[in-house]
């Protein structure tokens, strides 16, 4: 019940930074520049960002089974119509629809955690969803640009369609909402056992009423430092600045974002476990945001060689994995009838961070262009970089501040 929601929300990171192995194809076909490739990647975050509020308040009232179906067939339209269009224009459209529709699987998988589950594994099981998420993208990482370089990037985006598709088949036939449907105990609050059948006006009054605890509003600001920063490098800007520092090829640019991803990947579901164990979410939460922003100015603005900066990388990455302890927070510190919809909130935050960040980068880039170009294409210096970057350690910075001002629940329910 819960791996197969799980494998779509990896596909929904796969074809999140998918651009990042493929900016130099996506520039040449379309004929674009640096701030026209942000704004087309970061599409899809808009989508996503703007679903959280239906998705949210939809998942308690369809069900997760409904909405995954619904989400895997418009990802599917979606990535095909990425793949066959030769209009930029048809090509935002698509990477919007894709981003809308993916929006559905992180909510989907935590509502099912929280029926097929026990409570006090709740912030376990999100971290092992991440780490599934992040498997996703790691492949969109060297293995997709392996692939990009023996067939067309269209064919291959073609053939994800397929496979996403593949998806919802199987969703229809294994997917339940609740043990119970089955015959089985539900883990999850009697609440939460039956559909939400408020009207959709009643629920959406619920998504204002969270940010009336002090928390959410704070988790929801600090979440995109912590996944605006990872994903604006790893996922569209990072393979290109490995290549002006370090002059890398793609595929060994590709790796090292990929070590990151690995490292964010695998701290998810340990800094769940440890959170679990020791009762507290706050200092884990702070203590990895600050790590990070020690992490990031080592990283842009030290003279470091290639291995260390990988290892510098690979910490701040690690810390980033803090992240995942914002939906354990959130869901603690508002009524228990809001989890879907403090779920959504807390994920758009997390979204808000690529969604200006990716675009933002673009545009500080093409302000910092020397007139340099390569085979049609603009080329951008170190140092116009490292200018582009402040915007993610100001970000990280700012999510420090927030968690401060947070209040620990110590893994309980606190209202």
């Amino acid at each position: 019940m819960w791996l197969i929601p799980a494998i779509f929300y990896l596909f929904a990171f796969y074809v999140r930074v998918s651009p990042a192995v493929m900016t130099s194809e996506l520039m040449r076909d379309f004929q674009i520049s640096a701030k026209s490739l942000g704004t087309l990647s970061a599409l899809y975050f808009y989508a996503y960002v703007l679903m959280q509020i239906p998705t949210g308040v939809l998942v308690d009232s369809w069900g997760p089974r409904r909405l995954l179906l619904a989400g895997v067939v418009a990802a599917a339209a979606g990535t095909l119509l990425f793949g066959l269009t030769e209009n930029f224009t048809l090509a935002c459209v698509a990477r919007g629809v894709v981003g809308g529709a993916t929006a559905v699987g992180w909510v989907i998988t935590l509502k099912i955690v929280t029926h097929w589950f026990p409570g006090r594994r709740f912030a376990t099981m999100s971290g092992v969803s991440l780490f599934i998420g992040n498997v996703g993208a790691l492949v969109a990482q060297v293995p997709l640009r392996l692939l990009i370089e023996r067939f067309p990037w269209r064919a291959v985006t073609i053939a994800t369609a397929g496979v996403i598709l593949a998806i919802g088949v199987i969703a229809f036939f294994g997917v339940r909402n609740d043990p119970m449907e089955l015959g089985y105990r539900s883990y999850a609050p009697a609440a939460f056992q039956k559909r939400n059948t408020d009207s959709l006006w009643t629920l959406l009054k619920g998504f204002k009423r969270i940010f009336g605890y002090r928390n959410t509003w704070l988790i929801f600001f600090a979440q995109g430092g912590f996944l605006g920063a990872v994903l604006s490098f790893t996922g569209l800007w990072g393979p290109p600045y490995l290549r002006a520092r370090f002059g890398m090829a793609p595929t060994s640019a590709a790796a090292v974002c990929s070590v990151m991803i690995v490292c964010f990947a695998v701290a998810s579901p340990f800094v769940g476990n440890v959170s679990d164990r020791l009762g507290r979410r706050k200092p884990i939460y702070v203590g990895g945001a600050a790590v990070c922003v020690i992490g990031w100015l080592v990283m842009f603005y030290l003279p470091l060689s290639l291995g260390p900066f990988v290892a510098a990388s690979a910490i701040t990455s690690f810390s980033a994995g803090a992240i995942i302890l914002g939906f354990a927070f959130g869901k603690e510190s508002v009524p228990q009838q809001y989890l879907g919809t403090v779920t959504g909130a807390t994920n758009m935050g997390n979204m808000l961070g690529p969604t200006l960040l990716q675009p933002a980068i673009g545009w500080m880039l093409d302000k910092q262009w020397s007139g340099q170009t390569s085979n049609g294409l603009r080329v951008y210096s170190v140092s116009a970089y490292q200018s582009a970057f402040l915007l993610i350690v100001g970000w990280s910075i700012l999510t420090v501040i927030l968690l401060s001002l947070t209040r620990e629940t110590y893994c309980k329910q606190t209202v």
